[in-house]
């Protein structure tokens, strides 16, 4: 899929696959892989500074884990992270129905929900 694609519903993804814990930025890129069935790839450049931009929002918190020697960040949900979550549920379910309107209005004239 392409990367342009994803642009707009990035922070959607990201608060989504963090709604269940905490997780460590390279699980985060890879919870979002196969809950897509592998049709969406993140690269680290791309979710970096959108999870440090969500934290200056307030919508993430983190804190540093140590494994082993090595340690790495993990992000998880804030109270206004989860009402933001909500609210990028809903815009998206406004915004697939109008698109489906639009790309198959025979579902839509037929009342059926896209």
């Amino acid at each position: 899929m392409k990367t342009d694609a994803v642009r707009g519903h990035l922070d959607g993804l990201l608060l989504a696959v963090l709604e269940q814990g905490p997780l460590h930025g390279y699980a985060i890129i890879t919870a979002v892989q196969q809950r897509s069935g592998g049709a969406l790839e993140l690269r680290t450049g791309t979710i970096y500074p959108a999870l440090q931009r969500l934290e200056r929002l307030g919508l993430l918190a983190s804190t540093w884990d140590a494994v082993g020697e090595r340690r790495r960040r993990c992000y998880e949900l804030t109270g206004a992270g989860r009402q933001s979550l909500a609210q990028e549920r809903s815009a998206w379910q406004e915004f697939t129905r109008a698109i489906g309107s639009v790309l198959d209005p025979a579902a839509g004239a037929t009342g059926s929900t896209a």
